[in-house]
C-alpha cells in the first residue's frame, strides 16, 4: 500500500486529505473529538513539509442535500484549537467559494470544505455520479491523502473514485489501523479473547465466523447476548432477541466446543421494569429472567456484577483482547457496572488491548477512561468489524 513516504516534496502543493471526522455533536457542541486527534498526526506531517492542506470530511447523514446540523463548521473550529493554528473554513464542498478558498492557502496552511455527504454524488449508487463528483474535488488538489479509516469499507466519491484520480496515499492512522488488526488476525499473542457486545447478533455474525478459529475465548455480553441465552433454551422476557438467529447461534455453539474456543455467556443478568434512568431494576440468574417481579415484560439492560466479574477476570488474563460493543445501556449509571468493569479489564491487560470504534469507543471516553489506557482505540467500528470479517474494503483496495 502507498504511503506518506512515496510522496514526492509535497511543498507548496495542494494535499487533499479525506478524514474521518464524523463526531458526535450536541447543537454545535462536539461531545467527543477523539476523531479530529487521530487525524492530526497525518496533518501535522503534511503542515510541516509545507504542503496546502485541504481537509474534506462527512458527518451524519444528511442524504444528498445540506442540513445545517452536520456542518463542518463546528469541526473547523475545533481542529483549528487542537493544532494550534488558523483553520479557515469553506461553506461549499466544491464550486466557487471551495476554489477560491483553496487559491488562496498558503504553504502550512488548513482548509476544511463543507460535509461531503451535502452532494448526492458522494454516496450515490451510481458509478458515473460518484466519478463525477470525484472529478469536481480532484481539481481542487495535487495529491490525495487517504485517512479516514471508517469509511475505507464504503465505495463513495472521496474514498474510492477520488484516490485514481491524483497521485495518492494512505495517511498514517490508516497505517496504524491496519497494523493493529492484522496483528489479531494474523499473529495475535496468546491467550487471545475476543469480547462482543451491542445490540444485534446479525451485526456480528461475520466477525464470529471469521475468528472463531483463532480466539482462545470469545466473550459475550449486550443485548445480543439473549439471542444466545434462547439458544440455550432460556426465557429472555421482552429482551432484546433475534429470534431469526437463535438456530445460527447454536451452530456457532456446536462449533467453538469442537474447536476448543471457551464461550463465556454472563450467569447473571441486570434485569429492568423497562428502558430508562427511573425503571425498577433486580439481578437474576441469567436462566430466570423471566422469574422477576417484572415477569415476561421484564428488559436485560446489562450483564449482572457476578459476570462482570468473571469477564474481567478472563480478560486480565489474555495476552491480546479486541472490544466492540458495549456489555449494557452504559449511558444510564444503573446499567453502566458491565461495560465500566470491562473496560477497566482492558485497561489493565498486559499485552494487547484493542477497543474496536463505534460505541465502545464512546463508551470507554463516557465512562471517564484516557485512550492511553489502551493499546488502540479503532477510528471505525463498521470498518474494523469488517476487516476482522475478512472483507475486502475498497478504499484500501484502490490504495495498492
Amino acid at each position: 500500500m502507498r504511503t506518506l513516504a512515496d510522496l514526492p516534496d509535497l511543498k507548496s502543493k495542494r494535499v487533499i486529505v479525506r478524514c474521518d471526522l464524523n463526531v458526535p455533536l450536541d447543537g454545535s457542541r462536539i461531545t467527543d473529538d477523539g476523531r479530529i486527534i487521530a487525524s492530526l498526526p497525518t496533518l501535522t506531517y503534511l503542515l510541516e513539509q509545507g504542503a496546502k492542506v485541504i481537509v474534506i470530511s462527512h458527518l451524519g447523514r444528511p442524504d444528498g442535500s445540506p442540513v445545517s446540523k452536520y456542518s463542518l463548521e463546528p469541526v473547523a473550529n475545533r481542529l483549528g484549537e487542537l493544532l494550534d493554528t488558523s483553520v479557515s473554513f469553506s461553506s461549499t464542498t466544491t464550486g466557487e467559494d471551495a476554489a477560491s478558498k483553496v487559491s488562496n492557502l498558503e504553504d502550512g496552511q488548513v482548509l476544511v470544505l463543507e460535509n461531503l455527504r451535502f452532494n448526492p454524488g458522494e454516496t450515490a449508487k451510481d458509478e458515473a455520479e460518484r466519478v463525477a463528483f470525484a472529478r469536481e474535488l480532484a481539481s481542487l488538489g495535487d495529491f490525495f491523502v487517504s485517512d479516514g479509516f471508517g469509511v475505507v469499507h464504503r465505495k463513495q466519491a472521496s474514498v474510492y473514485e477520488l484516490p485514481g484520480l491524483l497521485p495518492s496515499s494512505a495517511g498514517f492512522l490508516i497505517q496504524q489501523e491496519l497494523e493493529v488488526l492484522t496483528r489479531l488476525t494474523h499473529t495475535p499473542e496468546r491467550p487471545y479473547a475476543v469480547v462482543l457486545g451491542g445490540s444485534k447478533v446479525s451485526d456480528k455474525l461475520g466477525v464470529i465466523d471469521h475468528l472463531l478459529p483463532h480466539v482462545n475465548q470469545l466473550l459475550i455480553g449486550g443485548g445480543m447476548v439473549f439471542t444466545f441465552l434462547a439458544a440455550l433454551g432460556n426465557k429472555v422476557g421482552a429482551s432484546l432477541l433475534e429470534v431469526d438467529q437463535i438456530e445460527t447461534v447454536r451452530g456457532y455453539l456446536k462449533r467453538a466446543e469442537e474447536l476448543g474456543v471457551e464461550v463465556v455467556l454472563p450467569t447473571d443478568i441486570v434485569v429492568a421494569s423497562k428502558f430508562g434512568a427511573d425503571a425498577e431494576f433486580q439481578v437474576t440468574k441469567a436462566s430466570e429472567i423471566e422469574e422477576t417481579p417484572f415477569g415476561s415484560s421484564g428488559l436485560g439492560l446489562d450483564i449482572g456484577p457476578e459476570s462482570a466479574l468473571a469477564f474481567a477476570e478472563v480478560i486480565r488474563g489474555a495476552k491480546t483482547v479486541f472490544w466492540n460493543g458495549p456489555m449494557g445501556v452504559f449511558e444510564i449509571e444503573a446499567f453502566a457496572n458491565g461495560t465500566k468493569q470491562v473496560a477497566q479489564a482492558l485497561s489493565e491487560v498486559d499485552g494487547l488491548s484493542v477497543v474496536g470504534g463505534g460505541d465502545s469507543a464512546a463508551a470507554v471516553r463516557i465512562l471517564g477512561f484516557e485512550d492511553s489506557a489502551f493499546s488502540h482505540i479503532s477510528t471505525g467500528g463498521g470498518a474494523s468489524l469488517e476487516f476482522l470479517e475478512g472483507k475486502t474494503m475498497p478504499g484500501l483496495e484502490v490504495l495498492k
